[in-house]
């Protein structure tokens, strides 16, 4: 087990697809393909966010500044705030080209979503099913630094700070047993809009290329950043454990998981 590191380390959370099980009338649109099959939760740990917000803000100077660019309608948006399923590819482009450049780490949890499984697991409760999934993200993650601070991704009443310090907890509690060590660090909780916080944005990015990866089959975005993304947990595809676990060892790659309509 890793030792405790003195100083403050800062985790960007964000998801990526939806928590829709059901629409009104108790279809299940995971099945009918009206809305995604993975939910995907992640988060990325930086020791100097302050000068990956320096070359986000350089690339928003330089979009400003290009004539090339400046008729293309999403471009007044992406200025504001990069957010990789909306940005144009030539904006796109310049986002993953500095990403690869950052000192960053990604961790990830991909949830299968099943109709049943949400039903008796979850009690049809989205806000439980997120809870779930950022206790798993972080049940390694919250004894190696003395000090952290964790920034999430609004989103809307799924995400509340009373839920993700519980969830917080039962991944310390989990730690707890599994190793026989408490953890007395500081853990600092906000709860912000991706606009406003720049790595929150680069996490988005992220995600955004696993997702495609699950969803489209497209491993392009993902194999140009895959060096950043430390572990990948498919957590509910039993048939494939314990090498639903991706890592340095165990390489993620579409090919390799079991279908997600099986």
């Amino acid at each position: 087990m890793k030792t405790v590191e003195m100083g403050k380390m800062y985790y960007y959370v964000d998801e990526s697809g939806d928590t829709v099980f059901f629409d009104k009338k108790g279809i299940d649109l995971v099945k009918t393909g009206k809305a995604s099959r993975v939910f995907i939760v992640g988060f990325l740990e930086c020791k100097n966010p302050n000068v990956i917000h320096k070359a986000l803000e350089k690339i928003r100077n330089d979009l400003q500044n290009d004539r090339y660019l400046s008729l293309i309608p999403s471009l007044s948006k992406s200025i504001k705030h990069f957010h990789a399923k909306d940005d144009c590819p030539e904006v796109r482009e310049k986002v993953f080209k500095e990403i690869i450049k950052m000192d960053i780490q990604c961790f990830v949890v991909v949830g299968r979503k099943n109709a049943d499984q949400f039903k008796k697991k979850f009690n049809n409760k989205t806000s439980r099913f997120y809870e779930y999934m950022v206790e798993k993200l972080f049940e390694n993650r919250l004894h190696l630094y003395s000090e952290i601070d964790i920034y999430f991704s609004k989103m809307g009443n799924v995400l509340r700070e009373e839920n993700m310090k519980s969830a917080l907890e039962k991944s310390k509690e989990t730690f707890q047993k599994k190793w026989g060590s408490e953890s007395n660090n500081s853990i600092r909780i906000f709860i912000q809009e991706p606009s406003h916080i720049a790595l929150l944005q680069v996490i988005d990015y992220l995600l955004w290329s696993l997702n495609r990866t699950y969803e489209k089959k497209d491993m392009r975005y993902y194999n140009f950043i895959k060096d950043k993304v430390i572990l990948i947990q498919d957590i509910f595809d039993t048939a494939k454990y314990p090498n639903n676990y991706y890592n340095s060892k165990n390489p993620f790659d579409i090919n390799k998981i079991s279908p997600l309509d099986s």
